[in-house]
């Protein structure tokens, strides 16, 4: 008897011993090394968080390096994403939308900005005044961001569509270019690149409407956070500490966008000043933006007609991490 309670002393002893090795080299194996962060010039706070450091402070106890990618527009925010080149990329919230329509495994977890970023613009001397007049014309735009999707929600209010113009995909800035170049008649224009060429060759901002803006968005990788909620909080945790500093801070916060961006002081500024930063947590106004965006891209088959718009902007919006965190 005594033997036998020994034995089952030895199996059981072996067992938990084993576990707990299975244990540990599991949590070894799931050890984050490294997290990779976007900034971008028209997420203001991104770059406050990249010039502090806070990013780094938070993430060295541990022991997890912290990696940034410039990222030029949404366009390439969620080429990124999709590549798994970064773990949380900056766009516009319709951006993600369209993503996520096509089955990028992305959630929308954090509000970094409500912008006024996005205007249809022509040149100083052009005799472009209204929407109306863009049939026939050429239009620039960055395929798949908020200018776009701006532009083809004011020829979708105006009775036009896409095919009554020729919309030249280029990124924002070679856009602003064709614009001064003449090269189109008419861009769908981004800060800061906007501003810009506002104060540089006088370049008017023919059709204005805050509401058709998306909101900026900081996404993240579905499996990303899945693996790695504390590290998502902490993110938030130091992307609200930036958010802050900016609306605490904005002659400064302005003189870093015109470093970072190398552009002038006060193109910065305009550009900084088209920015709402009062409301990061993800809810219900960004729920309506986005379903409203989305039944124009749908209209225009951006989003293919046999998508739940609806169900995707609801798998999209996360607001458990950001109330977790603010609240």
């Amino acid at each position: 008897m005594r033997k036998w309670i020994a034995f089952m002393v030895v199996i059981i002893g072996t067992t938990l011993l084993m576990t707990a090795c299975s244990s540990a080299e599991g949590e070894e194996k799931n050890k984050l090394e490294k997290v990779v962060l976007d900034y971008a010039y028209y997420s203001p706070t991104s770059l406050a968080l990249k010039e502090f450091g806070w990013a780094e402070e938070a993430f060295e106890e541990q022991g997890i390096e912290v990696e940034w990618v410039l990222s030029h527009g949404s366009n390439k925010a969620l080429e990124f994403l999709n590549s798994k080149s970064v773990d949380f990329g900056s766009t516009a919230g319709a951006a993600a939308l369209i993503a996520k329509s096509n089955g990028s495994p992305i959630e929308s977890v954090y509000i970094y900005s409500k912008p006024e970023w996005t205007a249809l613009v022509t040149t100083d001397d052009a005799e472009i005044t209204s929407v109306e007049q863009l049939k026939g014309k050429k239009v620039a735009a960055t395929l798949g961001t908020d200018p776009y999707i701006f532009l083809l929600r004011s020829l979708q209010e105006a009775g036009l569509s896409s095919k009554d113009l020729e919309i030249v995909n280029l990124q924002h800035s070679d856009g602003a270019n064709a614009l001064l170049t003449g090269q189109v008649d008419a861009w769908a224009g981004l800060d800061p690149h906007m501003a810009k060429v506002e104060i540089d060759s006088g370049a008017k901002l023919f059709l204005r409407d805050h509401d058709k803006n998306t909101y900026g968005t900081l996404n993240v990788r579905s499996d990303f956070a899945e693996q790695h909620p504390e590290v998502v909080e902490t993110v938030i945790e130091v992307y609200e500490k930036a958010r802050q500093w900016v609306i605490d801070n904005p002659e400064e916060a302005a003189d870093i966008l015109a470093k970072e961006a190398e552009m002038p002081l006060e193109v910065a500024q305009k550009s900084l000043e088209r920015n709402d930063f009062s409301d990061p947590i993800p809810g219900v106004k960004q729920i309506e933006a986005l379903n409203e965006a989305g039944k124009v891209l749908q209209s225009e088959n951006v989003i293919k007609g046999n998508v739940e718009v609806e169900k995707i902007v609801d798998e999209l919006i996360i607001d458990q991490y950001a109330k977790k965190v603010i609240e």
